[in-house]
């Protein structure tokens, strides 16, 4: 659920800043899992002055370029110079001066800085709209009402949208809260409850006389299923004008994520929003015999939608017909091809109705459409607010439309719900809280959330539930009102705890752990548990120098603690070859011992990886293949990523035990040595097949891990676009070379490259190579042009060609 810190404020008393808000919804079982900042133009024109143009002459190098001077309302006028056809002499215009960031249309920002320009000096910069995200015309400078004063912000004079948006973790019960008015009435009963007052109530938006139309226009409403339909209202508005909203209408939904369409579109879905009460509207004209039927249709029953997609209806589908029993709209659902409002509709019937969540579930997931509609729906609504919502929304289409009233609200409720009541004990409160409530606290709780106290004495309590929370029908139902109101975290601790409490570490070893195992384990690895005792025959002099011997030793062959996971591992590889298990993926947790000083000892956690045999063994399609150091790469690489550790540094490693070792290491700690053990070592264990061997030092790991487990990102909206290059380079260059060099490009457009093919061939020249590397680009916040990845390209271009000697092949 998402939800407008401006539009909310809206309908509260007292407005609290957007982190305090954000606590308070936290607080009282709404909880806030981000908090992003909403600009309705990028940057918001910070810096942006008006100014005047005082002078305009020709350049004297360039027929295209003008030489201006401007009065931005303080010191001398500024030299810029200007390409626009249009720029004349007295026009007010918005200034961009040096310092100040300006955030095109397309593109990246820009901070301006003095410049000379075919010789002459330019101190800023005379914007056109596309410039400053005001729009996307770039035919000439923006010209202003010649009555602003130089000097004045253009935020002041455009007044860009600012807001903050919340998305809010809602549980499936609480579609009381799936409306900015709805969360409102929950914070006044927070701030009731913090100041022990009734005096904060929500905002709820005040009904307005419609204008009357002159002709009538009725349209009549029956409902043939009055389960699955218990209310439906509508009113009839003629005269109507679609066209784009005020700005003030589209912000608001842009803010929380919703494209504007038409004013009447716009309409409904602020509505929705408001109020949590889906609505409809039909062109009226399109209702044959100007009457609207609420019924099943028969099995199979062909359907067009909005999509433009023919479905093929369900008996147990409700939908809205014409006077015909033509089906108009799938019920709570999604609208009609043929009945929904177009840029012709002149006249509209409104509809606010209550269908049944038993009805429209099942509907939405059969036709695969997940709208708000039926989000809400399935949840349940406020039966007793259609009409309310009815009047609001169409109060607004005859402000914003220029429509007029054409029918009084038609309402049809063939059996008033009665409002359900619940009986609770303050006994029962307080054993199933543990917390003393106060009796006036519980009371004062339950009537700021809309309960009706329909009877109260020193023991009991009975309420009426308002229509708004169709999930409170038991007493524990009562409880959690009033505990989340007051607050979770004010439950007392009690005197005796009879469990020993323990800090929630992050992050928490044991769940790092468990994520790595998982994903080895899902990848094929069998983990392995072998002795810390070994054989200090395994190891070389200047390593026995620093063993931990063992001072009564249960055997000669196990004697030492051991200094490295590679000597057990292996045990266990050559005891599973001799057996004839010869494709083995294994991985261990375990610690190794040093000697650090006289009388002290270090202990280190590692995590081991051991490979050997076939990655992939032989079937009709594809040919056996072992194991090679690329494919230990990979998930040594994979498990960075699923820990969420970047930053990688690949360096030559010198490890006695390693042919043609490697290091990683993040910010210059060691973090994992990997590569192929070399010969000798195999020997001592008798395998005569390669084994790949990854170390890392699980101590390290963890102290690189961030301090909460949410490093998770939003995936991109945008597509990503991939270029390729092949570049010539001498043998001796390694492709680390070639990432070092991308890094230099400094572009938040480059998500990745890859390394896809390696030539050599006499016909590249005498010593060389070509890598044919792929390059990733991507925006999260828009669709890239060709023009700003070709920039990007040209730079890394320049790298390579600078940095490494490559020669680029064509």
């Amino acid at each position: 659920m998402t939800i407008s810190y401006n539009w909310l404020c809206d309908y509260l008393p007292v407005k609290p800043t957007p982190e305090e808000l954000s606590v308070i919804l936290t607080r009282i079982g709404l909880e806030v899992e981000s908090l992003e900042q909403f600009e309705s133009v990028k940057g918001s024109l910070e810096g942006l002055v008006i100014g005047e143009v005082l002078t305009v002459a020709p350049h004297p190098n360039a027929d295209k370029l003008r030489l201006t001077t401007v009065n931005t309302g303080s010191g001398e006028p500024l030299h810029i110079v200007c390409g626009a056809p249009n720029v004349a002499a007295g026009q007010k215009v918005v200034i961009a001066p040096i310092g100040t960031t300006i955030y095109p249309a397309s593109g990246e920002p820009l901070t301006m800085k003095k410049a000379k320009i075919r010789g002459e000096e330019s101190h800023g910069m005379i914007c056109a709209e596309d410039e400053i995200g005001l729009g996307g015309s770039h035919a000439g400078i923006m010209v202003l009402d010649p009555s602003l004063v130089p000097g004045t912000p253009a935020r002041d004079v455009f007044k860009p949208v600012q807001d903050w948006v919340y998305e809010i973790g809602l549980t499936p019960n609480r579609m009381d809260a799936m409306s900015h008015l709805g969360v409102a009435k929950d914070v006044c009963a927070y701030l009731n409850n913090s100041e022990n007052t009734l005096k904060y109530k929500a905002l709820a938006p005040e009904l307005t006389t419609l204008p009357k139309a002159a002709a009538p226009l009725q349209i009549g409403v029956t409902i043939e299923n009055t389960n699955a339909c218990p209310r439906y209202s509508g009113i009839s508005i003629t005269g109507v004008k679609i066209a784009p909203s005020p700005d003030w209408l589209k912000n608001k939904l842009l803010a929380i994520g919703v494209r504007p369409i038409n004013n009447i579109v716009d309409i409904t879905n602020f509505i929705l929003h408001e109020t949590g009460q889906p609505l409809h509207a039909f062109d009226a004209d399109a209702i044959d015999g100007r009457q609207v039927i609420v019924k099943n249709l028969p099995q199979n029953t062909l359907f067009v939608t909005l999509d433009e997609k023919e479905r093929k209806l369900d008996a147990a589908d409700l939908m809205i017909c014409n006077g015909k029993s033509e089906p108009m709209c799938i019920a709570g659902v999604f609208g009609g091809l043929h009945s929904g409002v177009t840029d012709a509709t002149t006249n509209i019937f409104l509809e606010s109705a209550c269908f049944s969540p038993a009805s429209i579930r099942p509907t939405s997931f059969r036709h695969g459409l997940r709208t708000d509609a039926a989000a809400r729906f399935e949840k349940g609504t406020d039966i007793s607010a259609t009409v309310y919502v009815l009047q609001r929304a169409a109060a607004l289409i005859c402000e914003l439309a220029g429509g007029q009233a054409a029918s009084e609200v038609v309402d049809v409720y063939p059996q008033p719900k009665a409002q359900t009541e619940v009986e609770t004990s303050f006994n029962y409160i307080h054993k199933l809280s543990g917390k003393a409530y106060p009796e006036d606290k519980i009371v004062n709780i339950l009537s700021s959330l809309g309960f009706g106290i329909l009877k109260k004495d020193a023991e009991r309590l009975r309420v009426s539930v308002p229509y708004s929370k169709p999930d409170i029908s038991i007493p524990a139902d009562l409880v959690e009102e009033v505990m989340r109101i007051d607050g979770l975290d004010n439950i007392e601790i009690p005197s005796q705890v009879l469990i020993t409490p323990s800090a929630n570490l992050k992050p928490d070893p044991e769940r790092v752990r468990e994520k790595a195992a998982n994903y080895l384990a899902s990848n094929g690895f069998n983990e392995i548990f072998t002795n810390s005792i070994t054989n200090s025959k395994y190891f070389t002099p200047e390593v026995q120098e620093y063993t931990v011997k063992m001072i009564n030793s249960l055997s000669a062959d196990l004697d030492v603690m051991r200094p490295s996971m590679l000597e057990t591992g292996l045990e266990s590889v050559a005891h599973n070859l001799n057996r004839r298990n010869d494709n083995l993926l294994f991985f261990e947790f375990g610690n190794t011992y040093a000697v650090k000083e006289q009388g002290k000892y270090e202990e280190t956690a590692h995590l081991s990886l051991y490979m050997t045999g076939q990655k992939r063994t032989e079937n009709w399609m594809h040919k056996a293949e072992p194991v090679d150091f690329y494919f230990l790469k990979g998930y040594v690489q994979n498990l960075f990523k699923q820990l969420g550790i970047t930053g990688l540094q690949w360096s030559e490693a010198e490890n006695d035990s390693l042919q043609n070792g490697w290091q990683i290491s993040v910010k210059n700690k060691p973090v994992v040595v990997l590569g192929a053990v070399n010969a000798q070592k195999l020997k001592q264990f008798d395998i005569k097949q390669q084994v790949l061997f990854a170390d890392f030092n699980w101590k390290i790991v963890l102290g690189l891990l961030q301090k909460s487990d949410n490093f998770y990102k939003e995936i991109p909206k945008f597509p990503a676009v991939r270029r390729d290059l092949a570049l010539v380079l001498d043998k001796q260059v390694k492709f680390a070379a070639v990432e070092a060099a991308a890094k230099t490009v400094k572009s938040s457009l480059l998500q990745e490259l890859n390394l896809f093919d390696v030539f050599e061939s006499e016909k590249l020249g005498a010593n060389k190579k070509s890598y044919a590397v792929s390059f990733t680009f991507q925006d999260a916040q828009k669709t890239l042009t060709d023009k700003e990845i070709d920039a990007v390209m040209d730079k890394l271009v320049k790298a390579f060609e600078g940095q490494l000697q490559a020669e680029i092949r064509k």
